[in-house]
């Protein structure tokens, strides 16, 4: 429906587009990063907002005309402020990485130390990778999980801390299955006068639901994504309590990181954050946890090795590496049967991220399309028979035919009108 009018003005794109709309109908989608948002996001998404320039905030715009961007903008924040239950939002960010540049350009100056999880322990590029702004203008220290259980090392991250005195320490993750204490964090800063900062952006939807602490009131700011869990647009957004900070994180998301901001983007978000106020969304949320522990459990049951031997959110860590493979080999096998994951370090890897030990499985998307335990159920035993007969091409072919029938019985038309 969006897109009658390209097909005639834009074949070449429309085609493009309509093999996209293909792919992801007949695969099953398991990037724990990656979600489906609704029609009504979707028709927001794509609103004449686009065509609106509305550099600065409501109510002190640099140009005229900007009396419904404000609305808009206005509603965007009332929504995030009462899902989140927080005094101050930021709701420009065009990304989760653009968030965090502003918080680090907040807070920190070049060169000076900060406290972030180690990417190949489950961190984020924007923790301090040195291939990111953070790792380059910054200088970064890295706490990472424990060798025994795999959970975060507190007491490491205590000694790193007391050692380097980090102007700010990060609590947040882009492939960690467990419960953040962002407690521990705070104590920790505090005991060295650092910033907590809380990146929530894989839990965001978690901790609106109630169903994983939240760091609003304990983290000084916080950080997030508002597509993933949250199931909205893709975008980012800056929270906290403490109104000092609201005035410098404004600063330096406008003018200090990014110009006019993506007001169609804002109103998706208005939406999204709307549809994540209904009581259907805490249904939703439960059903994430329940799928992925459920996947986790079939995995345990085949005698497969997962990071930290299960998961306390919608993200679980399968260890190839103990059946002698990859996460490139094997991510690239599940794409070709139709599941859809991504290859991932793990802790203490000793492959390089383009290769890996591990596979990442996020449960978001298609719990959103309506599958159930029982499917993912189904699915890890699919998943752990791909990866026991891996050049058995024969039983490729079997595979690829379960995951057909499953991708039949939940149409991708269906959801979208359901939330």
């Amino acid at each position: 429906m969006l897109k009658r009018y390209l097909r005639q003005s834009d074949p070449e794109v429309y085609e493009i587009l309509v093999k996209e709309d293909q792919r992801q109908e007949n695969s099953l989608e398991m990037i724990a990063s990656e979600n489906f948002v609704s029609q009504s996001v979707l028709e927001a998404y794509t609103s004449t907002l686009t065509n609106k320039y509305a550099e600065g905030y409501p109510g002190k715009r640099y140009y005229n005309g900007c009396e419904f961007a404000d609305e808009i903008e206005t509603l965007a924040i009332e929504r995030a402020k009462k899902l989140f239950n927080v005094n101050f939002v930021n709701i420009q960010p065009h990304s989760g990485a653009q968030a965090n540049a502003a918080v680090f350009l907040a807070f920190l100056n070049p060169h000076e130390p900060f406290l972030g999880m180690d990417l190949a322990h489950g961190g984020h590029l924007t923790h301090g990778s040195k291939v990111n702004f953070s790792g380059r203008l910054y200088q970064p220290i890295f706490y990472g999980v424990k060798k025994d259980d795999e959970t975060i090392d507190f007491d490491q991250i205590y000694k790193l801390a007391k050692e380097h005195k980090p102007k700010m320490i990060i609590a947040g993750f882009s492939a960690y299955p467990r419960i953040l204490d962002f407690n521990k964090f705070r104590e920790i800063a505090d005991s060295v006068g650092a910033i907590l900062m809380a990146d929530i952006a894989h839990i965001a939807g978690l901790v609106a639901a109630g169903f994983h602490p939240s760091p609003i009131g304990v983290a000084h700011v916080v950080t997030t994504t508002t597509h993933k869990t949250l199931r909205g647009p893709r975008g980012g957004m800056i929270m906290t309590h403490d109104e000092e900070i609201a005035k410098k994180i404004n600063s330096r998301v406008f003018p200090g990181t990014q110009g006019g901001p993506l007001m169609h983007v804002i109103a998706a978000k208005a939406v999204a954050f709307g549809e994540a106020l209904k009581p259907e969304y805490k249904e939703y949320i439960k059903k994430v946890i329940d799928n992925a522990k459920t996947l986790a459990e079939t995995f345990l049951e085949r005698g497969f090795r997962i990071v930290s031997g299960g998961t306390d959110n919608h993200i679980v860590l399968l260890d190839v590496g103990k059946k002698g493979l990859t996460g490139n080999v094997v991510a690239d096998e599940l794409h070709a049967i139709g599941i859809t994951a991504n290859k991932n370090t793990i802790p203490f890897d000793p492959h390089p991220p383009m290769i890996t030990s591990g596979i990442r499985f996020g449960s978001p998307a298609l719990t959103t399309r309506g599958l159930g335990k029982d499917e993912f159920r189904k699915i890890g035993h699919i998943i752990c028979d791909l990866i026991e007969n891996i050049d058995n091409d024969t039983m490729k072919q079997k595979l690829k035919k379960e995951v057909e029938e499953i991708v039949k019985q939940f149409p991708m038309d269906k959801f979208r009108l359901d939330y």
